[in-house]
């Protein structure tokens, strides 16, 4: 399993179509953010944003502490969702699917500690930081939520740039896409 790199460029969806199953993967792929939502065993689900990292098996890979509700939930459930945002207007959104898993193998959870300081700024952390991270990933019991996506759901931007637009502005139906699903999938 490698970790992605960061997207030099996210991937923007049509506003005039759904998007294909091959665009929701690569939408998931070149983004960094999204709202990580999972059962409560009271009131509504929790979500909370996260940064997450893709990986190229298709997992998406977020850090968190042993003691948060996030790993608590999935040791309990294990079925998560993600809404993957996209930073850039018009809003996009992809809601993710997937089945999670804690991984608490330390070289794992420090290489993902140190992908998500290069999404959170943009630029790479160093190799030499390494045992910095390693530390502080001991001291807060940092581990890996490995999130296995099997289904998507979402739809497009559609927005209005003048109120004249609005007897113009058109709808369409969206419905939850397998992973891996191919492109010949009507929607």
């Amino acid at each position: 399993m490698r970790l992605l790199p960061p997207a030099a460029e996210p991937f923007t969806p049509s506003t005039e179509r759904d998007m294909l199953p091959s665009e929701r993967r690569e939408f998931v792929r070149t983004h960094r953010t999204c709202v990580f939502g999972y059962p409560r065993r009271h009131d509504g689900p929790a979500m909370s944003i996260v940064y997450y990292v893709p990986t190229d098996g298709d997992e998406l890979l977020v850090s968190t502490m042993a003691g948060r509700a996030k790993a608590k939930a999935v040791t309990r459930d294990g079925k998560v969702s993600l809404c993957v945002l996209d930073e850039r207007w018009p809003f996009a959104f992809l809601q993710v699917y997937a089945d999670a898993v804690i991984d608490r193998d330390p070289d794992l959870t420090v290489d993902v500690m140190m992908a998500v300081g290069w999404r959170m700024s943009g630029q790479q952390t160093p190799e030499d930081a390494r045992p910095f991270v390693h530390e502080m990933a001991a001291r807060e019991d940092r581990l890996v939520i490995r999130c296995r996506p099997y289904a998507t759901f979402g739809q497009p931007p559609r927005h209005l740039y003048a109120n004249e637009q609005a007897t113009e502005l058109t709808h369409w139906k969206s419905a939850s896409v397998a992973w891996d699903a191919t492109d010949s999938v009507a929607h």
